[in-house]
């Protein structure tokens, strides 16, 4: 099989048994959901959406939460892991987009990846979920679905690497949603430690388990 038919078979599986995919975390609006992927770091997402609620009933906007104090803001986020940078990153970033963006969330990499706590996966989830960009935000779990299945080769070490053959070789349209496919199916069915390779549809297509588990 060549990679241009792995790839066909795989999205084409996708687009049949997962029509709609789409972030688990909770949002209202670009800035809700910054700050979301902000405290998502490290950290599962249903551990976020118990947090973020209270956050956002206290500071619903930047201007808001520019104003907070470390004090103020870290109760809020202490369950959540690396509380104490976290927490600066977010008192820092609702400054930044306060003077420098007039409150406003930016939709551009070179934009976004200038605020704290914002690096290149950051700012490729902001602008694929919100605004349906063809970025690809690498996790592990893009990462290992990815080369599990052979679209992207072993030897690609990093995750701009990674990020770069997969855009590389899926349809422009079809980006933001893969991006969904590959995290949701790496989180629910081809876990790190034990994949449920026994009942994924994409055996037939799957490098992994021709050579693990077939074998």
């Amino acid at each position: 099989m060549t990679k241009t038919e792995r790839y066909v078979k795989v999205l084409d599986y996708f687009q049949t048994h997962m029509p709609v995919a789409e972030t688990e975390l909770a949002y209202q609006n670009p800035f809700e959901l910054l700050v979301a992927v902000i405290l998502s770091a490290q950290c599962t997402d249903k551990r976020v959406n118990l947090t973020t609620p209270a956050i956002f009933m206290q500071y619903p906007t930047p201007q808001k939460m520019a104003k907070a104090s470390f004090d103020d803001l870290f109760p809020l986020i202490k369950s959540i892991s690396y509380p104490n940078n976290k927490t600066k990153h977010l008192i820092g970033m609702s400054q930044l987009l306060v003077n420098d963006f007039k409150g406003e969330v930016p939709m551009t990499i070179e934009e976004l990846v200038k605020l704290p706590g914002v690096g290149r996966k950051t700012a490729n989830v902001i602008t694929s979920v919100w605004d349906n960009q063809p970025n690809m935000a690498v996790d592990t779990h893009v990462n290992r679905v990815s080369k599990r299945l052979g679209l992207v080769p072993m030897t690609a070490t990093t995750p701009l690497a990674v990020e770069k053959d997969l855009i590389k070789n899926i349809p422009t349209a079809l980006v933001h949603t893969a991006h969904h496919w590959l995290i949701l199916h790496g989180r629910y069915t081809c876990m790190a430690r034990i994949p449920k390779c026994e009942v994924c549809g994409l055996q037939a297509f799957c490098k992994h388990y021709a050579k693990t588990i077939k074998a």
